[in-house]
């Protein structure tokens, strides 16, 4: 499966370190977010109004005692489908 085929409520995994870029005020801006691998459940997908082209994921990744850390806001090149 690939992510253009996924919907809210499907597992992904990160496939890089997603690191907060400041856009969740609860983490230190640079704190990992999520490593290689970490389990995800999307949210939504949308685009960007700036650039529509591009789909943007809104990701909640499993964190310490498997529970779900804030939304956060992914590209696609972000995510992968296949656990590492």
């Amino acid at each position: 499966m690939t992510l253009d085929q996924l919907s809210p409520g499907d597992l992904v995994y990160a496939a890089a370190d997603i690191i907060n870029d400041g856009g969740i005020p609860d983490l230190a801006e640079d704190a990992l977010i999520a490593s290689p691998g970490t389990r995800g459940v999307i949210l939504k997908i949308g685009h960007l109004e700036e650039d529509p082209e591009r789909t943007l994921y809104l990701v909640r990744f499993e964190g310490p005692g498997l529970v779900l850390g804030p939304p956060t806001g992914c590209w696609a090149e972000e995510l992968t489908t296949q656990a590492a």
